[in-house]
């Protein structure tokens, strides 16, 4: 998680570089997805996917290598492009892809010594989210390795590309876990109903058919593909609000449940606010690379869904599963709820404006908005961090006590 908040962090200064720099907007989109998105993805994703199965996760050495993989690797791709060293780019995508390989195999392999029903939805979503990220990122590298057949076609190739990593892993990876997750974060029972199946299917299946209509110029292969997404993402939210009516009534350290309960439902609702624009759009062009513009969905899905996702999700399991004793996650609560109403005030604004201003060409308001998002995210990563860092401590000095 400190490495995922680097990312974001990293991000956002991003966008205050030259625009030759950052490659008008890829540097953040590479920074916040690739790097800080898919880092707390790999990072969390054996956990989940062990406590599932009620099994021990993967040994610690494999954990690690997937997250060195996917962190070096987006960090090699994102230096390489900026600085024009596509050599180091190629190899950074290389990597990435291998992390991923190796995320997949940590999160899987619980599954062999598991005790408990293991959720097949849940890990069917995450298998499918991990294969479609492989072949988005994998399509990238061979752009950038100058393959002749990707190059010719990457206008095409290229919104394929941002559906299939955007939407069919991060979005679909998020999502899926939501189905679980939002439950325990407000109290509710874990229920598997008809709108958990639609979600994981929805997007699971619509976004690679919608990357497959742009790659095959198929205007109703892109359509129906959009249907399936607008379903899932639906579906989502009808499982939320029918979680919602069950929840409980939290009675203790009420700003930090405040703060993660809040983050996950702005998340969620800018998400269906992303993909509503994102999936209208390629009804009414079809797979025309004209229609997709990354621009027009990034407030809403990088900035709204992804980052307010992995904030508030991070705010929850830090105290509840990171390092350290009662007495730290205490602590921990007590400080991430700090000004938690001020905090999320800010990154919905700003992502409101953030939007508003990069659809309508207002770069005066899209850059108010982006200040009220590194505001908002900005100060919970340092609250973040600044958690870790009571954890880690808490566990170092009470091992050091226990070894003398």
């Amino acid at each position: 998680m400190a490495i995922a908040t680097g990312f974001l962090i990293s991000a956002v200064l991003a966008s205050l570089l030259p625009v030759e720099v950052r490659r008008v907007a890829w540097l953040p989109l590479h920074l916040a997805l690739a790097g800080g998105a898919t880092t707390a993805i790999a990072g969390v994703m054996p956990y989940f996917t062990a406590a599932l199965a009620a099994a021990p996760p993967a040994h610690r050495w494999l954990r690690t290598a997937a997250l060195a993989g996917v962190s070096i690797g987006a960090l090699g791709v994102a230096i390489g492009v900026a600085g024009g060293q596509l050599g180091l780019a190629v190899a950074g995508g290389v990597g990435f892809v291998g992390g991923i390989a190796l995320t997949g195999a940590a999160a899987l392999r619980p599954l062999g010594a598991g005790l408990g029903p293991s959720r097949g939805l849940v890990m069917q979503g995450y298998a499918v989210a991990l294969t479609e990220v492989a072949l988005g990122a994998s399509i990238a590298t061979l752009y950038l390795a100058g393959w002749a057949p990707v190059v010719g076609a990457w206008t095409h190739l290229l919104p394929a590309h941002a559906w299939l990593n955007l939407v069919g892993f991060v979005s679909l990876a998020i999502a899926t876990t939501l189905l679980h997750f939002f439950p325990t974060v407000i109290g509710a029972r874990i229920a598997h109903r008809p709108s958990t199946t639609i979600t994981v299917l929805g997007l699971g299946a619509g976004a690679p058919i919608v990357a497959l209509g742009f790659a095959t110029a198929s205007d109703a292969i892109a359509r129906l593909g959009a249907i399936g997404v607008a379903a899932g993402a639906s579906a989502l939210a009808a499982h939320a609000a029918q979680s919602w009516r069950s929840r409980a009534r939290w009675t203790t350290d009420p700003a930090w449940h405040r703060y993660a309960i809040g983050g996950l439902v702005s998340a969620i609702v800018w998400f269906e606010i992303g993909i509503a624009i994102a999936s209208g759009r390629t009804l009414v062009f079809g797979a025309d690379p004209a229609g997709w513009s990354i621009d027009i969905v990034a407030g809403p899905l990088v900035g709204g869904w992804i980052g307010l996702a992995i904030a508030a999700s991070a705010t929850h399991l830090i105290p509840a599963i990171g390092p350290g004793d009662p007495t730290a996650h205490g602590r921990q609560r007590r400080l991430l709820g700090r000004a938690a109403n001020v905090r999320l005030g800010a990154s919905d604004l700003g992502v409101a404006l953030l939007s508003i201003g990069l659809m309508f060409g207002n770069g005066s308001l899209a850059q108010i908005g982006m200040l009220g998002v590194a505001i908002g995210l900005g100060a919970t990563a340092v609250l973040i961090a600044a958690a870790i860092r009571i954890g880690i401590s808490r566990s170092s000095s009470v091992g050091m006590n226990s070894h003398s």
